[in-house]
């Protein structure tokens, strides 16, 4: 998938060897949270680690954009049975606003139908713009019968004891057709 836009950028299945370059790029998106009062103890540098994203980039449904020779984001996701999960998706801030990550998300989306899922989820802070609000724009809702899906309400209760505000935070879903 190739934008043509003066500010070309391109899309493709993660390798292997793309994983050591993404924790750089997932620790720089995340400087963005510094401003924040509610997250005085947030640390950038906590990423993925390169191990753990090859274990999902093993998995094929993982996708790095590029500016020319240069990785300039990624996204993340595991198959949970019928719902391909969302875990990471960042877009270095020097390539931000190139319409990059919502790129990244609509391709996700594709793989996902084109796969047989029956939904995409994940986890986000719902009132930043560039988080909850984003993913409303490309088709999520957010999830309010958590007891209908344990497996976020157990991923926000994991996100609240590693630190992160509950009442911030919640599971988004974009059903496939």
């Amino acid at each position: 998938m190739t934008n043509n836009s003066a500010a070309s950028w391109s899309l493709r299945l993660a390798q292997a060897e793309d994983a050591d370059h993404l924790p750089a790029i997932e620790a720089a998106a995340a400087e963005m949270f510094l401003s924040d009062p509610d997250l005085l103890d947030f640390d950038p540098n906590d990423t993925w680690t390169p191990d753990e994203l090859r274990r999902l980039i093993r998995k094929g449904h993982c996708l790095v954009s590029h500016v020319g020779d240069a990785i300039a984001g990624f996204i993340a996701c595991e198959p949970f049975r019928r719902e391909l999960h969302i875990w990471e998706m960042d877009v270095h801030p020097s390539f931000q606003k190139r319409g990059i990550g919502a790129g990244l998300v609509r391709a996700i989306q594709i793989d996902a139908r084109n796969s047989g899922f029956k939904a995409l989820t994940l986890t986000t802070f719902r009132d930043l713009p560039w988080n909850g609000p984003f993913y409303e724009r490309l088709g999520f809702e957010e999830v309010t019968a958590l007891d209908a899906h344990p497996r976020l309400a157990g991923e926000l209760a994991n996100e609240a004891d590693d630190g992160l505000p509950a009442t911030r935070r919640c599971a988004m879903i974009h059903f496939l057709d």
